[in-house]
C-alpha cells in the first residue's frame, strides 16, 4: 500500500497484485483534485516508479468518477501569486504519473476533465466506459489547461483538433473520443477495469526492460529531431543485448517459435 505524507487525509493509494499496481483515486464525490490530493499523486506515481513488484500500473478513479478536474472552490480562492508557487508541483504530479518507466493505463469512468483529462493523458492508454466524458472545458474558466493538456492532448491527437477542443471547452462522448484518437478503446461501465488490467497484466509478464525501452524511445523521441530520435532508438535497442530477457526471448523464439518465452524481468 503507498505511503503518502501532507495531509491526514488520503485521496490517492497505490494496490498491487500479481505484478499490476492500481493507482487508486479516491476524494469522494468526483475526485475534484485539490492541493492535497496532486502532492499525493506525486508520491504515489513516485512510488510505483521504484517498486521492484509494480510492472504495469492502472489509474482508476472508481465506478462514478475517474477526476472531474481540479477543485474549482480551492482554486477560485488563489491570487497570481499562489498560482505562481502551486503551477509547477501541479504540473509535476501530472509529470510523475507520465515519467514512470513502466506501462500505465488509465481506466476511466464517468467524468474525466480538466485535470481528470490531463491525467488520462500521462497514461500511455486509456480505455473508458460507454457514458464517459472526456475534456478540457478549462476556456470557459477563463484559464486554459495547466496540468500538461495544451502539450500532450496536441501530442496525442494533433495541434489542429486539440486547438478546437481547447478553444471551445467542448465535452466528448466516448465514441468521440475513440474517433479523434483520444482513447483507445471503449468498454460498458462495469468492464472497464477488467479491460484496464488485462493489459496491465499481459505486460507485468512482459520483459520489463524492453517496455520501458520502448516507452523511453517513444516519449523521449517525440520531443526531439528524428535524426536524435534515431540514435536515442538505436542505443537503447543495443543496451536491451545485455538483458537476461533478450536472451530468454530469442532462445525461446527459436527453441518454440514467437510469443512463447516466459521473462523474468530483468
Amino acid at each position: 500500500m503507498g505511503e503518502v505524507t501532507g495531509s491526514a487525509e488520503r485521496f490517492v493509494r497505490l494496490e498491487v497484485a500479481d505484478g499490476v499496481g492500481t493507482l487508486r483515486l479516491d476524494r469522494p464525490p468526483v475526485n475534484a483534485m485539490n492541493a492535497a490530493m496532486q502532492d499525493q499523486l506525486a508520491a504515489v506515481a513516485l512510488e510505483a516508479a521504484r517498486r521492484d513488484d509494480v510492472r504495469a500500473i492502472v489509474v482508476y478513479g472508481g465506478e462514478r468518477a475517474f477526476a472531474a478536474g481540479a477543485d474549482i472552490v480551492e482554486m477560485a480562492a488563489m491570487t497570481h501569486a499562489d498560482m505562481l508557487a502551486r503551477a509547477r508541483p501541479l504540473q509535476a504530479a501530472f509529470d510523475a504519473v507520465a515519467a514512470i518507466p513502466k506501462p500505465v493505463v488509465a481506466a476511466i469512468n464517468g467524468y474525466a476533465l480538466g485535470g481528470g483529462c490531463e491525467l488520462a493523458l500521462a497514461a500511455d492508454l486509456r480505455v473508458c466506459a460507454e457514458n464517459a466524458k472526456l475534456g478540457q472545458p478549462e476556456i470557459l474558466l477563463g484559464v486554459i489547461p495547466g496540468a500538461g493538456g495544451t502539450q500532450r492532448l496536441a501530442r496525442l491527437i494533433g495541434p489542429s483538433r486539440a486547438k478546437e477542443l481547447i478553444f471551445s471547452g467542448r465535452i466528448l462522448d466516448a465514441y468521440d473520443a475513440l474517433r479523434l484518437g483520444l482513447v483507445n478503446k471503449v468498454a460498458p461501465p462495469d468492464e472497464v477495469l477488467a479491460v484496464a488490467r488485462g493489459w496491465a497484466a499481459q505486460w507485468a509478464a512482459g520483459p520489463a526492460r524492453a517496455l520501458a525501452a520502448a516507452k523511453q524511445a517513444i516519449d523521449a523521441g517525440l520531443d526531439t529531431t528524428l535524426k536524435a530520435g534515431l540514435a536515442l532508438e538505436r542505443d537503447l535497442f543495443a543496451g536491451l543485448f545485455a538483458t537476461e530477457d533478450r536472451e530468454i526471448g530469442m532462445r525461446s523464439f527459436i527453441e518454440s517459435g514467437p510469443g512463447r518465452a516466459e521473462f523474468v524481468g530483468r
